[in-house]
């Protein structure tokens, strides 16, 4: 039996809230496990500064050892003022992420049985992402049909039997704590992946850790959202992160949650869904 493993984190924020016990106890987890894939969807900074992408970068390098890595940008990576409400050029936005951590925003990664497309949910401070409440200037997340589109393109040419995996920031469920949804228009979003086959999204940003089944007509989706590995965590929750098999038949997802006891992070809540 085929089996692919992934590793999920999210929301690093190397700065001020990065616990360095916890992401060192990370880094000797995938030198030990080797999994194939290590994904990071998004938010690596807290304040997109310089030093912190260096940080991270170095984490993304060390992971490059022992696995092949994919990354996103998450809403803390942009530099939002830079380009406000579409004002200026706005890769700007993008400048230091692509300098120091990839220049391509939305990577694909190929391997045997998965096929990974990464979509950019942080595009800043713009008409698609402005709400009513103040406090979501710059936190909320979007995704164009031309992205959805370019995503289906990618899949279309996987291999039969292949998972299809998402890989973005922003959380298209609604967070229990936060009761808020990172993506807008998430119902739209979430119907598209459906259309074209998304088994599983890999996204944080809400910084709780959560496991969820999204029924369809044609096919389920699982969504995999990952906690921070920060002093951030919501609610009090301990840092998590998420531990992913997926074989021809089915796919299981373990959350490791931080133990302070421990000093490390350990088993926590186990879910396995058909394919």
């Amino acid at each position: 039996m085929s089996l692919t493993t992934l590793f999920h984190c999210s929301d690093l924020h190397f700065g001020h809230p990065a616990v360095p016990e916890q992401y060192e106890a990370i880094e000797a987890l995938i030198q030990l496990r080797k999994y194939d894939v290590v994904a990071i969807s998004g938010d690596v900074t807290q304040r997109a500064r310089s030093g912190e992408f260096q940080r991270a970068r170095e984490f993304i390098k060390k992971a490059e050892q022992a696995s092949q890595v994919i990354v996103v940008p998450g809403n803390h990576d942009v530099a939002w003022w830079l380009a406000p409400l579409g004002l200026g050029d706005p890769m700007k936005m993008f400048e230091k992420y692509r300098a120091y951590i990839s220049p391509d925003l939305e990577p694909v990664l190929r391997i045997a049985g998965a096929t990974i497309v990464g979509l950019n949910t942080s595009q800043g401070v713009n008409l698609h992402t402005l709400t009513w409440n103040v406090r979501d200037i710059s936190i909320i997340g979007h995704l164009t049909r031309a992205q959805i589109e370019r995503a289906h393109a990618e899949f279309e040419h996987s291999r039969a039997g292949d998972a299809r995996i998402i890989v973005m920031h922003h959380n298209p469920v609604k967070g229990e704590l936060s009761q808020r949804h990172g993506l807008k228009n998430t119902q739209r979003i979430l119907g598209a992946f459906a259309e074209i086959g998304v088994e599983l999204v890999l996204c944080g940003h809400d910084h709780q850790e959560a496991v969820h089944f999204i029924e369809h007509t044609k096919k389920g989706t699982i969504i995999s959202t990952a906690g921070t590995m920060s002093n951030r965590s919501r609610g009090g929750r301990p840092s998590s992160v998420n531990n992913i098999r997926i074989t021809e038949g089915e796919i299981e997802v373990s959350t490791l949650l931080w133990s302070n006891e421990a000093r490390d992070f350990v088993a926590g809540p186990v879910k396995c869904f058909s394919r």
